[in-house]
């Protein structure tokens, strides 16, 4: 008899019936059903769209197109320079300013980034990791100059530099001076900008890079741990710096796991959190934004995946995300076009606003299983984090190469799965047809570069570089003292110090990780 699994290897059986475990209620410890007692009744997840490409200016205009189709946050991409700490006339930015996001050099791209948009009024989330804390002192130092109140801006940061080292490789420091910077990005925003989400714990990008969806919460939430403990031992209380806490998780096409694996990861952090001393029940919900799964998407067939999209989708509300942004159909081929892009944002609002999904709170709760699969998938991924406690934590693990392994691991086995036609995916492997060029796709050309480079040089010709000189001496001078580096990185951007001129500071200081 064909034997049936999940993604993860877990066995289906023909039938499930008399589940007995407790499912508990939602908005109540440990919070499987969901973090809020009446979920989407009372408020939708926040709709985002991830968007970011060639200048400041080209970006703003699609923030404005988003926010007139009904988007209820930002969410920016920035390109691989601003990502890795290169100023776009960098020798090693050459072929990559604006082509995955939008290049920011200084205070002056982000004031254009976000020309005719009050920070106050909209929640910006920004997918940036090793130079996150300079995006988020140029996003502080805007809404300074905007006259906004600190205390009532919102967003995220990604700011999850461990899962950069195991899957995706956007680092620039060693692993202990980056995990120094991220705890004193929680220090400050805790009585300076108390409402914005200091890190965004992502296993998006360690699925991207293969894992399953039981490696993809048990890495997470090991990471995440790390991060608490590194945050208890700088002496800050969990109970408030927890609440501030948010996780990214992906969305692929085994529609039952993806629910069973949000519910899991749910239940399992409010364990974790409780064990590390959290007693606020805010401290111990796990918040999360779903992307949905982008190596998912085919270049054949490219239509098809606006179904793999809503089936993903789907299964993030279905398993009670927070927030959630929808790939467009075209982006195996390219950046998306608005149209694509609107497409993608409709999705969601159908699914809001038509479907019925959202009128009772975990409507597949009590289904035996979901929940027996929950189960299994929540044991399966503590033996994962157990293992990585006695190599000594994520950072031990990570330095190890187990976390990368298995990764690895996991994703040829996948590949393989594919190439043997064992698993199917449509227009790929079956159900293929003779490929048609593809229609009109968004391309950005390395002109961009020259219109970056040229802004630089005027800006270093009239800003104050005597006063530029101080702030990065005093960068320095902080980093090397081991005191709280955010005061000082504000200060740069408001003077208009460059953000590949304060990542080489630092780079001065704390090197390069090798890998």
């Amino acid at each position: 008899m064909k034997k049936f699994t999940t993604d993860s290897g877990i066995e289906i059986q023909p039938v499930y019936s008399l589940y007995k475990g407790d499912v508990g209620e939602p908005g109540k410890f440990p919070f499987t059903r969901g973090v809020h007692s009446d979920m989407y009744r009372s408020k939708l997840w926040t709709m985002r769209q991830y968007a970011g490409f060639s200048t400041a200016e080209e970006s703003n205009k699609r923030y404005h197109y988003l926010l007139s189709q009904g988007v209820m946050g930002l969410s920016v991409a920035f390109d691989l320079p601003t990502q890795i700490g290169y100023d776009s006339d960098h020798a090693l930015a050459e072929g990559e300013v604006g082509k995955v996001g939008v290049a920011i050099d200084s205070l002056e791209d982000m004031e254009t980034l976000f020309n005719g948009i009050k920070l106050e009024d909209v929640s910006t989330s920004m997918t940036i990791n090793s130079t996150a804390f300079i995006l988020l002192s140029l996003y502080i130092a805007l809404a300074k100059k905007q006259g906004a109140d600190l205390k009532k801006i919102s967003g995220t940061i990604q700011n999850d530099i461990l899962k950069e080292y195991a899957a995706r490789g956007t680092y620039i420091y060693p692993p202990k001076p980056s995990m120094k910077i991220i705890t004193d990005i929680f220090e400050y925003c805790n009585t300076e900008v108390p409402k914005w989400n200091t890190i965004s714990i992502s296993g998006y990008h360690i699925r991207e890079a293969g894992s399953t969806a039981v490696q993809e919460i048990a890495f997470t939430l090991s990471n995440g741990k790390a991060y608490c403990e590194a945050a208890i031992k700088k002496g800050l209380d969990i109970n408030k710096f927890g609440q501030r806490l948010s996780f990214f998780f992906n969305a692929h096409n085994n529609f039952f796991e993806e629910v069973a694996k949000f519910r899991a990861a749910r239940r399992m952090w409010a364990k974790i959190t409780e064990q590390l001393g959290a007693a606020e029940p805010k401290a111990q919900m796990l918040r999360f934004h779903t992307q949905t799964g982008g190596s998912t998407l085919t270049a054949q067939q490219p239509q098809n995946n606006i179904s793999r999209v809503t089936l993903q989708a789907l299964a993030a509300v279905l398993g009670g995300t927070q927030s959630l942004h929808t790939n467009g159909y075209d982006e195996a081929l390219s950046l998306p076009t608005e149209e694509a892009a609107k497409i993608a944002l409709r999705t969601q609002q159908i699914i809001g606003f038509e479907s019925g999904v959202t009128d009772t709170v975990d409507p597949l709760g009590g289904s035996y299983f979901i929940e027996t699969l929950t189960d299994r998938i929540e044991e399966e991924a503590w033996k994962y984090i157990h293992r990585i406690d006695e190599m000594g934590g994520s950072v031990a693990a990570i330095e190890a190469g187990f976390m990368q392994n298995e990764i690895a691991k996991a994703s040829y086995n996948y590949q393989q799965a594919i190439e043997t036609g064992e698993k199917i995916i449509v227009g790929v492997n079956r159900f293929t047809e003779k490929a048609e060029p593809p229609k009109e796709l968004l391309r950005i050309d390395d002109s961009i570069r020259k219109v970056q480079t040229e802004k630089l040089a005027v800006l270093r010709a009239k800003r104050n570089n005597k006063k530029v000189e101080e702030c990065l001496s005093r960068i320095k001078q902080t980093s090397l003292e081991e005191k709280n580096i955010m005061p000082a990185v504000i200060e740069a951007v408001e003077n208009y110090a460059t953000l590949g001129e304060i990542a080489d500071t630092l780079r001065g200081v704390y090197g390069e990780y090798q890998g």
